[in-house]
């Protein structure tokens, strides 16, 4: 499966921050998080948009070093408790940092924290922290989650990218997914053709699009897929079924849940 287009992240991190906030529209907003327990549904929104402004700031002044979050207007959300302004400010901060995306273009250079250094990264990663988060807040305000089965798909593809990642950089706990020739088998029972098959080497792991035996298989759609693989669905949910050795996937779940 390959990756969105540009222009597409673009939108979806809209469309995302839109739907997010739906869900925050009359729920009760210091409700805890399950799926972030240290956070009350008003400062995950918080979290989400200073992201957002964050990211926005990196594109708009072409940063190449980390920005400080102390020198990012508007980061630390909108005075006072009005659901009201914070509805408004979630909705600005999506949408400048989307204006400054498509102003730079996807191969524009700058800082980020991870393989490739380009504004093209930076729309990918936004479009999931979004989308992930608000299945957060979709659990906290106990109403429905769905998501388009491509980006579903595709932010199981970016986070493999990510624990591959932190593997080659050194991260402790992604060192440990690899070795003993085991194996892990993603399987979506409603999109033909949503299967990783993720496979133990003796120094890391890998991953590739095929349908084959595994040490563990997780089936199911693809979107409860996608909220198992980033630990805001259990994988004892009966939405999903595992076959196999269930510890494997409780291991990779453990080692793969940084960030």
């Amino acid at each position: 499966m390959t990756p969105l287009s540009y222009d597409r992240y673009c939108d979806e991190i809209l469309t995302q921050t839109d739907a997010l906030r739906a869900v925050l529209k009359g729920a009760d907003l210091g409700a805890t998080v399950p799926t972030c327990p240290d956070w009350t549904l008003r400062e995950l929104a918080v979290h989400v948009g200073g992201a957002h402004r964050w990211v926005g700031e990196i594109v708009r002044t072409h940063a190449a070093d980390d920005v400080p979050e102390d020198r990012v207007p508007g980061f630390e959300g909108p005075d006072g408790e009005d659901p009201a302004a914070l509805d408004a400010w979630l909705a600005e901060g999506a949408a400048a940092t989307v204006d400054a995306l498509r102003k730079a273009g996807p191969d524009a250079e700058v800082w980020a924290w991870a393989w490739e250094r380009r504004t093209a990264f930076w729309a990918r990663r936004m479009t999931h922290e979004t989308a992930v988060h608000r299945a957060d807040a979709a659990l906290a305000a106990r109403v429905p989650y769905t998501v388009d089965a491509d980006v579903a798909a595709d932010t199981i593809e970016e986070w493999l990218r990510i624990v591959s990642f932190s593997q080659e950089d050194g991260d402790p706990e992604a060192a440990e997914l690899r070795g003993g020739g085991r194996s892990l088998h993603l399987h979506a029972t409603d999109v033909p053709g949503a299967e990783w098959l993720i496979e133990f080497g003796e120094d890391r792991f890998t991953w590739r699009h095929a349908h084959g035996k595994a040490t563990v298989a997780l089936r199911g759609p693809l979107t409860d897929l996608m909220l198992v693989f980033n630990r805001r669905l259990e994988p004892t949910s009966q939405r999903v079924e595992v076959l196999g050795d269930a510890a494997l996937l409780d291991f990779w779940l453990d080692r793969s849940s940084f960030g």
